[in-house]
C-alpha cells in the first residue's frame, strides 16, 4: 500500500513538474506552422466531404504537406508538439487558422450565392418538354 502511494506522489509530481518541450532541431516560423495547419484542414475536410476527390489526383494529405514546405514526418511532429506545449501560442495560431478557414467559407459561401443568381436569370426549359419531348411528325 505504501509503494502504491508513493508511485502515486511521484508520478503526481513528475505530471506537474513545468519542464519545457525542447526546441526541435528544425524549428519552424509561427507563420511556417500556422499555414501548414491551415493547408492540413483544408486537405482533412476534402477528404471528408469528397473521398474520392483527393485519391483521383493521386493526393496524400500527409505527403502533400511534406512536400510542399520541405519538411520531414519527425520536423512536423516535433513542431507540432513544441507549439501545442505552449497553449496561448498554439491557441493564437489555431484562432488564425480557425478565422481563415471562415474567411474562405464566406468567400465560397459568396460566390455559390452568384451563381444562383445568375443561374435565376437565364430562361428556364419546361418540365413538360423534358418529360414529353415533341415528336417529329
Amino acid at each position: 500500500m505504501k509503494k502504491t502511494i508513493g508511485l502515486l506522489v511521484v508520478l503526481f509530481f513528475w505530471a506537474c513538474s513545468n519542464k519545457p518541450v525542447p526546441k526541435p532541431d528544425q524549428l519552424l516560423d509561427e507563420e511556417v506552422m500556422e499555414n501548414i495547419l491551415f493547408d492540413l484542414s483544408i486537405l482533412q475536410a476534402t477528404q471528408s466531404y469528397m473521398p474520392n476527390k483527393l485519391d483521383e489526383k493521386g493526393i496524400n494529405p500527409e505527403t502533400f504537406i511534406y512536400e510542399k514546405y520541405k519538411i520531414d514526418s519527425t520536423t512536423y511532429y516535433q513542431n507540432k508538439l513544441y507549439y501545442a506545449s505552449n497553449t496561448k501560442k498554439y491557441k493564437k495560431i489555431h484562432k488564425r487558422v480557425t478565422d481563415r478557414v471562415n474567411e474562405l467559407k464566406m468567400e465560397a459561401d459568396s460566390l455559390s450565392g452568384k451563381e444562383k443568381i445568375e443561374n435565376q436569370d437565364k430562361p428556364k426549359i419546361k418540365r413538360e418538354i423534358l418529360v414529353n419531348p415533341p415528336t417529329q411528325e
